[in-house]
């Protein structure tokens, strides 16, 4: 037996394939907002995959202005400068199943446990845009954010908006004492529709266009985040991977991080 779909109702079918996916496999954390003006609020970070070293070598590239990875053009010396990246969080539910807001970008997927009347997110503000002159030449914001746009995604994260975000980097560090480093990058960057992630340390926001995170948790996956509104890209030489720069110096902005299993 054959069923005839349309355009508009394969493409819901499909996608509702895909979340059913993201949903049942891979690894899940969850985490409170906290040092920020809309602390309090949850987070759901979904990982379906890890990115390949192939990518891991793109980013570096892309950041270094080098041309030692498989996708990133460019030349230069290896440096360690920018800003870091705001980050969601979950407060008031909205709806199941609601389209992404005008202003969003089609590859944003929406967030399965919410329920209904979503209120409409703002437009991304003007900060959000990122750092850089063209005229001037590439510069490592610039040439990691077109990096992370062509990069595969390999799972998703929700805050308090409806729509969620693409993550399109994730790897991960082991550490002596059996945790690890959790190393996150979306092409997108997280809290651009709403006004909920202002610093509320000294920490001044940075303005990429993308977002770093990362996760520090011990055997039992449980932790601490940083970056997300603060802090900036550098390359970790021993893991020969982006990271965030001075962890120690930054404030807490991901609490309770819990790996569900």
């Amino acid at each position: 037996m054959r069923i005839k779909a349309s355009g508009p109702v394969l493409a819901l079918i499909l996608c509702s394939f895909a979340l059913a996916a993201q949903n049942s496999a891979g690894i899940r954390y969850t985490a409170i907002s906290q040092n920020v003006s809309g602390a309090g609020e949850a987070i759901k970070i979904n990982l379906a995959e890890w990115s390949s070293e192939a990518q891991r070598d793109d980013l570096v590239a892309a950041w270094t202005l080098s041309s030692t990875g498989s996708g990133a053009g460019g030349r230069g010396a290896r440096g360690a400068r920018g800003g870091g990246a705001a980050a969601g969080a979950r407060g008031a539910r909205g709806a199941r199943g609601t389209a992404a807001p005008a202003g969003a970008a089609p590859d944003l997927p929406v967030d399965p446990d919410l329920v209904d009347s979503a209120p409409p997110l703002p437009a991304a503000p003007a900060g959000a845009r990122g750092r850089g002159n063209a005229s001037a030449g590439p510069t490592p914001e610039a040439s990691l954010a077109a990096a992370l746009k062509k990069a595969p995604t390999v799972g998703f994260l929700w805050t308090s908006e409806t729509a969620g975000y693409s993550i399109k980097y994730a790897t991960r560090i082991p550490q002596p004492d059996g945790g690890e480093r959790i190393i996150l990058a979306t092409d997108r960057r997280i809290g651009a529709w709403s006004n909920k992630w202002t610093p509320a340390s000294a920490s001044p926001a940075s303005d990429y266009p993308f977002s770093i995170i990362e996760l520090r948790v011990n055997p039992k996956g449980e932790g601490e985040g940083k970056g997300i509104v603060v802090g900036k890209v550098a390359i970790d030489s021993d893991a020969k991977t982006i990271v965030l720069d001075e962890y120690g110096a930054m404030p807490v902005l991901l609490k309770s991080v819990r790996q569900n299993h």
